[in-house]
């Protein structure tokens, strides 16, 4: 997968903790190396008794959006970039980001580390508030740091920083968009997208669908979606789509799955990767997952597609 080589730079604002770094918020991110300032740094810096840490301001600087992260504040510039829109899913190098990041204790007072939150609990009663923790993640919400315009989020919790939404999108309840991972157009989501994959303008993911990404085992297979699909509810989806498409509600499709052609020949449905205007269901009557041209036309598989 090739990256952009553009630099990075930006002014934020940070907590640390001790040696660690929590989080960053970067107001106004820039791609370029001349990082836009935004602050005033002399009313920002603190010392935070509640959480036992210190907010500072930091200035970061990549020389080089291809290479790997080298900081906590490096990486978090990353992941405003994304949900910014500055840059797009898969066109920055992210590898390696999760042993980066520290894992945080997300609450209404800010980010703590996990080992603190009993003693901040504590200190929060006595100073009069109430500490209430979101999550124990490495990523935090995308609206507590960036609030992309045109777009819908039903509940913040299912939008993690890093997330891209294009003008347009709606994520409902049951949405999910991970990091490095969103849309490209108007779309409906209702269902799961993973860290890594990308959608096209007009395609709805169906309640309870998912697609799959390349975290936790995942494998290799980065997949795309084109324009005007539709994965159906509590389907799911393990190859790329062209534009068009459409998964039957309840149809799980890996890359393994044996898929049943319309002249009779039976291949893996990784072979059919990219295709547009196909629709994917299971005959109700033998079980078997068919595939057939949305026109009703099978003009033969793409050889392209056909190389094993």
């Amino acid at each position: 997968m090739s990256f952009i080589t553009d630099a990075a730079s930006g002014i934020g604002i940070a907590t640390i903790d001790g040696k660690k770094t929590l989080d960053v918020w970067y107001p106004s991110p820039a791609l370029s190396s001349s990082p836009i300032q935004l602050l005033d740094t002399s009313k920002y810096e603190r010392k935070d008794d509640v959480r036992g840490c210190e907010i500072k301001i930091v200035k970061t600087n990549i020389k080089d959006l291809s290479k790997h992260a080298e900081s906590v504040e490096d990486a978090y510039l990353r992941l405003h970039l994304l949900s910014t829109r500055l840059v797009k899913p898969r066109s920055i190098n992210l590898e390696g980001i999760f042993s980066i990041l520290n894992n945080v204790a997300w609450t209404t007072i800010g980010p703590v580390l996990p080992d603190k939150v009993e003693s901040v609990r504590i200190y929060a009663k006595k100073s009069g508030m109430h500490l209430t923790i979101f999550s124990l993640d490495k990523f935090p919400r995308m609206l507590d740091y960036v609030t992309p315009s045109g777009v819908r989020i039903a509940d913040a919790d299912r939008v993690r920083l890093g997330a891209y939404l294009a003008n347009g999108t709606t994520v409902m309840h049951e949405g999910f968009v991970n990091f490095n991972a969103g849309t490209l157009g108007k779309s409906m989501v209702e269902g799961r997208i993973s860290a890594g994959v990308v959608i096209g303008d007009g395609t709805d993911i169906g309640g309870g669908a998912s697609i799959m990404g390349t975290l936790s085992g995942g494998g290799q297979e980065v997949i795309s979606v084109g324009e005007n699909c539709l994965i159906g509810a509590n389907a799911g989806l393990g190859i790329s789509l062209g534009n068009n498409c459409i998964i039957e509600a309840g149809l799980y499709l890996t890359a393994g799955t044996k898929v049943l052609l319309p002249d009779g020949k039976i291949i893996k449905a990784k072979e059919l990767s990219g295709a547009s205007n196909l629709l994917f269901r299971r005959n109700s009557q033998t079980g078997a997952v068919e595939a057939s041209t949305k026109s009703g036309n099978w003009t033969g598989l793409n050889s392209v597609l056909h190389t094993n």
